[in-house]
């Protein structure tokens, strides 16, 4: 029995440390200037969403929305990182004007916590919202 159970327990101190390796990878990639699979995440949503309207007007969503693992996201606003939103609607701001996109409205991205992701790092989802600001997002939407 005593093998049992300081097998399980190596078990699952294993599981956390692969955890923590795992999370301390992604805030890595997060507090970077390119976070480069959120970008590319984002600008998928952003094509994936796109609305042909004419040959020179293609209307994308405005409002986009990441949703990182809690822990990641405290890690991140524990380390002063507060500003990804930021940094990533710059990013997909310049991205819609080399593609030639015209936004529903004011662009946002807006980060968030979310404690049930099914072990993914994050989950991207997007709208079009003609009058948004980050903090004006729909709450349980």
């Amino acid at each position: 029995m005593k093998g049992g159970r300081h097998a399980a327990g190596e078990g699952l101190s294993r599981w956390e440390r692969a955890l923590e390796r795992w999370q301390n990878r992604l805030v890595s990639k997060v507090r970077h200037r390119e976070p480069v699979e959120l970008v590319d995440a984002l600008h998928h949503e952003c094509d994936d969403h796109a609305v042909v309207c004419s040959e020179s007007r293609v209307v994308v969503p405005n409002a986009y929305e990441v949703e990182l693992d809690a822990g990641v996201h405290e890690e991140l606003v524990r380390r002063g990182r507060g500003d990804v939103g930021e940094s990533l609607t710059d990013d997909l701001a310049r991205y819609g004007e080399r593609k030639g996109y015209e936004w529903a409205g004011p662009l946002t991205v807006r980060v968030t916590p979310s404690a049930c992701l099914a072990g993914e790092p994050y989950r991207v989802s997007s709208r079009p919202m003609p009058h948004v600001r980050a903090d004006a997002f729909p709450e349980g939407d």
